[in-house]
């Protein structure tokens, strides 16, 4: 089959098994750490993208991710239907409904705790999509006006040792009353009726209640609702969603990055460096093809001559060694890849079989995301970086002198 000639002597030279041991030996090397690097990145970063997955929907899928209030005000929306009516279309917003919010203390026996209480209208219809299939005992329809039911996390009821029908006393922060002895604060007793779980820290910072029982408990005017909170298919789209409201209507726009943004961020600077510091491991392995090649032009000036002298201009010497290289990077890159792959899909199985326990006390193994362009990014930088390598030791090879290699010939 017909090959230009820079692509067959580039080629030749890359699977050569002749030539100087310990050449052959960092050439290796440099391939096998490529490799490794990219690995090992992929691995990783496909774990990393599973525990902010997770992230994202055991906490942003529980709380509101995108809230909507009077512009003159931070805690009320007086007509809050006309404002859903209204809502400009944006193909990120998935649903949006009335919520009451305020903070509060939980008050169990002689136990008391802090959380954050919403109100929500399950007998409308009104809930978070990702916990309708998150309760553990009870159910959302127990929320009915009128009732002061109370839904809340497992972790929470275990850490306060709660059961179903025990009464809880919610003392809120809003709604309270100055009276000659001060103020007073807005106060009732509440039935827990069910337990759900989102499988974080959400467990035991939120609890449920019907909108409009909380609204009493906090002294809402008749028909206000703390605000509109709108649900993402992508919760980390809600700041460009924000901006979007924020310029299109009058209304107080807020995010989940109030109250949440210092974890993610920390996640996201994680995930960073991590990248930095596997990514390092990739750049020594592609400059090691540096070494390798100066090694490789040292033992081929001989050769390198003849083809001078057989008419090879300097500018396709130094395209047969930019192949020599970027062979090491684009074939150790795709091993890297298949390998790292294989490894993320069965890393869980490989763990069991040795008997790793990732999370104790619990059955579940490391979530794994795989990001095809992370995936993609980490290819194209691999071979990039080789190719950087490769740019001194073929400028080299297109500079040596036909009439010095040859004068002992």
């Amino acid at each position: 089959m017909f090959q230009p000639v820079v692509l067959f002597i580039g080629l030749r030279y890359s699977r050569a098994r002749q030539g100087s041991a310990f050449t052959a030996f960092i050439n290796r090397f440099a391939f096998a750490g490529i490799a490794l690097g990219v690995m090992a990145l992929v691995v990783v970063m496909s774990v990393m993208n599973g525990f902010e997955g997770q992230l994202k929907e055991r906490i942003l899928g529980a709380v509101p991710q995108v809230t909507l209030t009077d512009a003159d005000s931070t805690t009320e929306l007086t007509n809050w239907r006309k404002t859903q009516e209204q809502l400009p279309e944006l193909e990120a917003i998935k649903g949006s409904m009335p919520y009451v919010q305020t903070q509060g203390i939980l008050q169990f026996s002689e136990k008391m705790s802090v959380a954050n209480i919403q109100g929500i209208y399950p007998d409308a219809g009104e809930v978070p999509l990702s916990l309708e299939d998150k309760m553990v005992v009870g159910d959302w329809l127990s929320l009915t006006p009128g009732s002061y039911h109370l839904i809340i996390g497992q972790r929470l009821a275990q850490k306060q040792g709660i059961t179903v029908g025990d009464n809880i006393r919610i003392i809120a922060a809003q709604g309270g009353v100055y009276t000659p002895f001060g103020l007073v604060p807005s106060q009732r007793r509440f039935v827990v009726t069910g337990f759900f779980s989102m499988g974080s820290e959400v467990d035991e910072s939120v609890v449920f209640a019907h909108g409009s029982d909380l609204a009493r408990l906090i002294r809402l005017p008749e028909g206000k609702v703390s605000g509109l909170q709108l649900f993402l298919d992508d919760a980390f789209k809600a700041p460009q969603v924000a901006e979007s409201l924020r310029n299109k209507t009058q209304l107080t726009t807020s995010d989940w990055r109030q109250n949440y943004g210092q974890l993610f961020e920390a996640v996201g600077m994680e995930k960073r460096m991590m990248w930095l510091m596997l990514a390092l491991i990739i750049a020594v392995a592609a400059f090691n093809t540096l070494s390798a090649l100066i090694m490789v032009i040292n033992d081929k000036r001989h050769d390198i001559a003849i083809l001078q002298t057989l008419g090879l201009s300097n500018g396709r010497i130094r395209t047969v060694f930019l192949l020599q290289g970027l062979y090491n990077g684009v074939l150790g890159s795709l091993i890297g890849v298949i390998l790292g792959l294989i490894l993320s899909w069965y890393l869980n199985d490989i763990l069991a079989l040795f008997g790793a326990q990732i999370f104790a006390g619990s059955d579940e193994g490391l979530p794994i995301i795989i990001n095809v362009s992370q995936v993609i990014i980490t290819v194209v930088a691999a071979i990039t970086l080789t190719l950087v390598a490769t740019l001194y030791p073929a400028s080299q090879a297109a500079h040596v002198q036909p009439s010095e290699a040859l004068r002992y010939d």
